[in-house]
């Protein structure tokens, strides 16, 4: 008898929560955050990720095979065409050199004065970006003891559904993943005409010149560069979220003036320009310091009754 009145008291209980929380969900309404419609300053661009590399990059190899004597540069340093970058001795002076050292220094110092150490130039002005080798070690004429490069580009990979609206000598801004507080200036300098394919992906690779290269840009860092399409200065904005898509064209939601709490949001039908994907330009249907409503999204709930919870109107259509 008691096991019969405990399973019905845990029944009533279950039901009894099930009712609550059915009317609790019931009784719930759309929340929302109130802002202003603001004017300020539109930027529309094409987004893509790409890497640092070197425009052009040149290994210095010894045109022999021997001994490195000495290396005149670092990593990092500024050079200018026909700069003695380092020197070098053949096998032949090496030999010759090892020889005299074991006679004395007088010996030394004459077969250096007489047999000359072969330097290695630079065949262009650049940045020394990579140095492999130090004095003493051997080579052959295969081996770069220093890499240089005239200068740092990004090589971008632009999707081909973009690639007509990227052009020659257009406005870009590149950003860096080691350093994402700071954004450098560039220009489009060349737009690949073979495109590959990776994953079924197409894309287009676009040389991305920076105006002046910062010191802290290093070959190979991982970058995000913004193609510029257009600038629009002190129009009307709002927020995208505030924006719903209907048959009739866009609208947004404003108070109600009733203030009640039962009084819902009124529909406002609007003219729509341009986006940068998080805020789009009002051309009509509002005004400056007019107050729209931004949904209040909360993950889980299901009081919808099956509506999209992304839209603004729960759902409905007009």
């Amino acid at each position: 008898m008691k096991k019969k009145i405990l399973i019905i008291l845990m029944l009533t209980l279950a039901a009894g929560g099930s009712y609550y929380k059915f009317k609790k969900r019931g009784n719930d309404k759309p929340r929302y955050t109130a802002v202003q419609v603001e004017r300020g300053n539109l930027k529309i661009s094409i987004l893509a990720t790409g890497e640092v590399l070197p425009q052009n990059r040149l290994e210095i190899k010894a045109p022999i095979a021997g001994r490195i004597e000495e290396i005149l540069v670092k990593e990092g340093q500024s050079v200018r065409k026909g700069q003695v970058l380092a020197r070098m001795s053949s096998t032949e002076r090496a030999a010759l050199l090892d020889a005299a050292r074991a006679k004395g220094d007088e010996e030394l110092a004459h077969w250096q004065e007489v047999y000359k150490a072969v330097p290695l130039v630079a065949p262009m002005s650049g940045i020394i970006i990579a140095r492999s080798m130090e004095p003493g070690q051997t080579l052959t004429a295969a081996d770069a003891p220093l890499v240089m490069s005239d200068r740092l580009i990004v090589k971008a990979q632009v999707d081909e559904t973009d690639i007509a609206r990227v052009k020659i000598n257009q406005k870009a801004e590149i950003i860096l993943d080691a350093y994402p507080n700071d954004s450098i200036a560039a220009r489009v300098d060349h737009i690949a005409f073979e495109a590959k394919t990776v994953s079924n992906v197409t894309t287009y690779e676009v040389d991305v010149l920076p105006a002046s290269v910062p010191e802290f840009m290093r070959s190979g860092m991982t970058a995000n560069i913004s193609f510029i399409i257009q600038k629009k200065d002190a129009v009307l904005l709002v927020p995208q979220a505030t924006i719903n898509n209907t048959d009739q064209g866009a609208q947004v939601l404003a108070p109600n003036p009733d203030g009640s709490k039962k009084a819902r949001p009124i529909p406002k039908d609007v003219k729509i320009g341009d986006t940068d994907g998080k805020r789009v330009e009002i051309i009509g249907g509002v005004a400056e310091g007019d107050t729209v409503l931004v949904p209040e999204i909360t993950i889980g709930d299901k009081s919808s009754g099956g509506s999209s919870p992304l839209s603004p109107f729960g759902g409905r259509r007009r």
